[in-house]
Protein backbone atom coordinates (compact mmCIF):
# COMPACT_ATOMS: atom_id res chain seq x y z
CA UNK A 1 0.00 0.00 0.00
CA UNK A 2 1.15 3.26 -1.09
CA UNK A 3 1.00 6.62 1.16
CA UNK A 4 -0.27 9.94 0.02
CA UNK A 5 0.75 13.14 1.66
CA UNK A 6 -1.35 15.91 2.04
CA UNK A 7 0.37 19.06 2.07
CA UNK A 8 -2.31 21.48 3.50
CA UNK A 9 -6.00 21.38 5.11
CA UNK A 10 -8.19 23.38 3.98
CA UNK A 11 -11.11 22.03 1.34
CA UNK A 12 -8.86 21.03 -1.21
CA UNK A 13 -6.74 19.30 0.84
CA UNK A 14 -9.20 17.95 2.71
CA UNK A 15 -11.61 16.52 -0.11
CA UNK A 16 -8.42 14.85 -1.99
CA UNK A 17 -7.54 13.14 1.71
CA UNK A 18 -10.72 11.83 1.84
CA UNK A 19 -10.25 10.30 -2.06
CA UNK A 20 -6.68 8.96 -0.92
CA UNK A 21 -8.49 6.71 1.85
CA UNK A 22 -10.99 5.47 -0.23
CA UNK A 23 -8.77 4.87 -2.52
CA UNK A 24 -7.44 2.53 -0.04
CA UNK A 25 -4.34 4.42 0.13
CA UNK A 26 -2.52 5.35 3.73
CA UNK A 27 -2.92 9.63 4.27
CA UNK A 28 -0.57 11.69 6.23
CA UNK A 29 -1.70 15.82 6.31
CA UNK A 30 0.67 18.08 6.80
CA UNK A 31 0.23 22.24 7.66
CA UNK A 32 2.97 24.96 8.80
CA UNK A 33 2.26 23.49 12.21
CA UNK A 34 3.99 20.09 11.00
CA UNK A 35 7.58 21.45 10.73
CA UNK A 36 9.94 18.86 11.00
CA UNK A 37 8.16 15.69 10.42
CA UNK A 38 9.68 14.29 7.44
CA UNK A 39 7.25 13.45 4.41
CA UNK A 40 6.17 9.86 4.20
CA UNK A 41 3.81 10.22 0.93
CA UNK A 42 5.49 8.32 -2.45
CA UNK A 43 2.78 10.94 -3.78
CA UNK A 44 2.55 14.48 -2.46
CA UNK A 45 -0.16 16.99 -3.12
CA UNK A 46 0.41 20.52 -2.84
CA UNK A 47 -2.69 21.52 -1.65
CA UNK A 48 -2.10 25.15 -1.02
CA UNK A 49 -2.57 28.14 -2.64
CA UNK A 50 -0.15 28.82 -5.66
CA UNK A 51 1.85 32.08 -3.68
CA UNK A 52 2.52 29.04 -0.70
CA UNK A 53 4.41 26.88 -2.83
CA UNK A 54 7.89 28.53 -2.61
CA UNK A 55 7.78 28.20 1.02
CA UNK A 56 6.69 25.02 0.87
CA UNK A 57 9.71 23.86 -1.59
CA UNK A 58 11.94 26.13 0.90
CA UNK A 59 11.62 23.85 3.81
CA UNK A 60 10.66 20.49 1.90
CA UNK A 61 12.63 20.68 -1.65
CA UNK A 62 15.06 17.88 -0.83
CA UNK A 63 12.60 15.81 0.41
CA UNK A 64 10.70 15.92 -2.46
CA UNK A 65 13.18 14.63 -5.11
CA UNK A 66 12.16 11.35 -6.58
CA UNK A 67 8.65 11.64 -5.22
CA UNK A 68 5.24 12.44 -7.67
CA UNK A 69 4.37 16.02 -6.61
CA UNK A 70 0.76 16.77 -7.48
CA UNK A 71 0.04 20.34 -8.28
CA UNK A 72 -3.01 21.49 -7.47
CA UNK A 73 -2.74 25.02 -7.36
CA UNK A 74 -4.78 27.44 -9.48
CA UNK A 75 -2.15 31.08 -10.11
CA UNK A 76 -5.18 33.07 -10.11
CA UNK A 77 -4.78 37.01 -10.08
CA UNK A 78 -6.96 37.05 -6.63
CA UNK A 79 -6.41 40.80 -6.57
CA UNK A 80 -8.28 41.12 -9.70
CA UNK A 81 -9.80 38.30 -10.99
CA UNK A 82 -8.13 39.13 -14.54
CA UNK A 83 -5.74 36.92 -15.41
CA UNK A 84 -3.09 34.31 -14.45
CA UNK A 85 0.53 35.06 -12.21
CA UNK A 86 2.43 32.72 -14.52
CA UNK A 87 3.91 34.19 -17.69
CA UNK A 88 1.73 33.00 -21.03
CA UNK A 89 3.58 30.30 -22.12
CA UNK A 90 3.88 28.88 -18.72
CA UNK A 91 1.84 27.74 -15.87
CA UNK A 92 1.94 26.73 -11.97
CA UNK A 93 3.33 23.06 -12.61
CA UNK A 94 6.13 24.07 -14.64
CA UNK A 95 7.22 26.65 -12.01
CA UNK A 96 6.74 23.96 -9.77
CA UNK A 97 8.49 21.57 -11.83
CA UNK A 98 11.65 23.94 -12.69
CA UNK A 99 12.20 24.54 -8.82
CA UNK A 100 11.55 20.87 -7.87
CA UNK A 101 13.62 19.13 -10.76
CA UNK A 102 14.41 15.72 -8.90
CA UNK A 103 10.05 15.55 -8.10
CA UNK A 104 7.78 14.25 -11.03
CA UNK A 105 5.18 16.76 -10.87
CA UNK A 106 1.77 16.00 -12.36
CA UNK A 107 -0.86 18.67 -12.76
CA UNK A 108 -4.33 17.13 -11.29
CA UNK A 109 -7.46 18.89 -9.16
CA UNK A 110 -7.24 21.69 -9.95
CA UNK A 111 -10.37 21.78 -12.84
CA UNK A 112 -12.39 20.35 -10.32
CA UNK A 113 -13.92 22.02 -7.36
CA UNK A 114 -13.66 20.32 -3.69
CA UNK A 115 -17.08 19.39 -3.40
CA UNK A 116 -16.86 17.57 -6.63
CA UNK A 117 -14.04 15.35 -5.64
CA UNK A 118 -15.47 14.51 -2.32
CA UNK A 119 -18.76 13.76 -3.37
CA UNK A 120 -17.50 11.99 -6.84
CA UNK A 121 -19.71 13.29 -8.51
CA UNK A 122 -20.71 16.84 -11.06
CA UNK A 123 -24.64 16.72 -10.70
CA UNK A 124 -25.51 13.20 -12.12
CA UNK A 125 -21.86 12.72 -13.66
CA UNK A 126 -19.00 10.77 -12.22
CA UNK A 127 -16.27 13.38 -11.39
CA UNK A 128 -13.43 13.41 -14.01
CA UNK A 129 -10.04 14.38 -12.53
CA UNK A 130 -7.61 15.82 -15.25
CA UNK A 131 -3.98 14.72 -15.10
CA UNK A 132 -0.97 15.90 -17.18
CA UNK A 133 2.39 15.18 -16.40
CA UNK A 134 5.77 14.00 -18.24
CA UNK A 135 6.28 11.32 -16.46
CA UNK A 136 4.49 7.95 -17.62
CA UNK A 137 4.34 6.18 -14.24
CA UNK A 138 3.54 9.68 -12.26
CA UNK A 139 0.57 10.33 -14.27
CA UNK A 140 -0.38 6.62 -13.86
CA UNK A 141 0.17 6.31 -10.03
CA UNK A 142 -2.48 9.63 -9.73
CA UNK A 143 -4.94 8.10 -12.59
CA UNK A 144 -4.82 4.72 -10.27
CA UNK A 145 -5.40 6.97 -7.10
CA UNK A 146 -8.17 8.56 -8.22
CA UNK A 147 -9.86 5.80 -10.26
CA UNK A 148 -9.30 3.61 -7.43
CA UNK A 149 -12.25 5.53 -5.07
CA UNK A 150 -13.91 5.55 -7.81
CA UNK A 151 -14.17 8.85 -9.50
CA UNK A 152 -12.94 8.90 -13.22
CA UNK A 153 -9.37 10.44 -14.74
CA UNK A 154 -8.13 11.26 -17.96
CA UNK A 155 -4.69 11.73 -19.30
CA UNK A 156 -4.60 15.34 -20.32
CA UNK A 157 -1.54 14.90 -21.86
CA UNK A 158 2.24 16.32 -21.25
CA UNK A 159 2.94 19.16 -18.02
CA UNK A 160 2.63 21.74 -21.31
CA UNK A 161 -1.06 20.49 -21.18
CA UNK A 162 -1.09 22.15 -17.66
CA UNK A 163 -1.11 25.56 -18.98
CA UNK A 164 -4.52 24.97 -20.63
CA UNK A 165 -5.79 22.97 -17.44
CA UNK A 166 -5.60 26.15 -15.04
CA UNK A 167 -7.14 28.34 -17.81
CA UNK A 168 -9.90 25.91 -17.52
CA UNK A 169 -10.02 25.79 -13.74
CA UNK A 170 -9.56 30.11 -13.95
CA UNK A 171 -12.95 30.17 -15.96
CA UNK A 172 -14.45 28.05 -14.02
CA UNK A 173 -13.47 30.02 -10.64
CA UNK A 174 -14.55 33.25 -12.06
CA UNK A 175 -17.95 31.67 -13.18
CA UNK A 176 -18.26 30.02 -9.49
CA UNK A 177 -17.31 33.59 -7.48
CA UNK A 178 -19.58 35.63 -9.83
CA UNK A 179 -22.63 32.99 -8.41
CA UNK A 180 -23.00 32.00 -12.41
CA UNK A 181 -22.21 27.93 -11.29
CA UNK A 182 -21.78 26.53 -7.57
CA UNK A 183 -18.98 25.94 -5.93
CA UNK A 184 -20.32 22.32 -5.77
CA UNK A 185 -21.14 21.93 -9.54
CA UNK A 186 -19.13 23.25 -11.90
CA UNK A 187 -17.81 21.74 -15.41
CA UNK A 188 -18.05 17.75 -16.21
CA UNK A 189 -16.37 15.77 -18.58
CA UNK A 190 -18.98 13.04 -20.66
CA UNK A 191 -17.36 10.55 -22.36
Amino acid sequence: MSTVTILGKGNVGSAVAGLAGKAGRDVQILDTASAGTPVAGDIVVLAVPFGAVDAIIAERGAELAGKVVVDVTNPVDFATFDGLVVPADSSAAAVIQAKLPEAKVVKAFNTNFAGTVASGSVGETTTTVLVAGDDADAKAAVRSLVTDAGLKALDAGSLKRARELEAVAFLQITLAASEQVSWVGGFAVVA
